[in-house]
């Protein structure tokens, strides 16, 4: 059996992760920071995907955003999970194709996806599995996105 990490070794395979992800930089050894055959994505309003889906909304978003950036706030971590806080930023200036509402043009405007995520990992250190929480409607009003009602979901 593979030695755990530590905490800080985890928080820095996270954020190289994460900053491969955004910034397209080197896609094969981002897929290192991950198992790739089992990883789960289980993002807001039951969007569910394995590593390539999670690959195809990065890519979506390298697409559609210029000056993408992305850093971590408060992290928690417990045994073989970290949670912590997210912020992605770019300039929108070509279509979003996976917005939460489908495709988007652009409208030249800064947007900040306001995260907050939970991961786990294997006892190699690699991403198994990851639940994002965020403000749809938060994100589309950035988006410049005509709801389609003013009425709070349940209501």
């Amino acid at each position: 059996m593979t030695q755990q990490l530590t905490r800080d070794e985890l928080v820095a395979r996270l954020i190289r992760a994460g900053e491969l992800e955004v910034s397209g930089e080197d896609l094969a050894e981002a897929a290192t920071y991950f198992d790739t055959e089992k990883f789960r994505f289980h993002g807001p309003d039951g969007f569910e995907s394995d590593f390539d889906g999670l690959n195809t909304y990065f890519a979506s978003v390298r697409d559609a955003f210029d000056d993408r950036s992305i850093r971590r706030g408060i992290m928690v971590a417990e045994g073989d999970y970290l949670a912590c806080q997210t912020w992605i930023e770019g300039t929108f200036v070509r279509e979003f194709t996976q917005s939460p509402s489908g495709p988007l043009p652009p409208n030249g405007e800064r947007v900040v996806f306001d995260l907050i995520n939970i991961f786990r990992f294997d006892d190699q250190g690699r991403l198994l599995e990851e639940w994002v929480r965020t403000d749809n409607r938060a994100l589309l009003r950035q988006l410049t996105a005509t709801p389609t009602s003013q009425t709070p979901s349940g209501t």
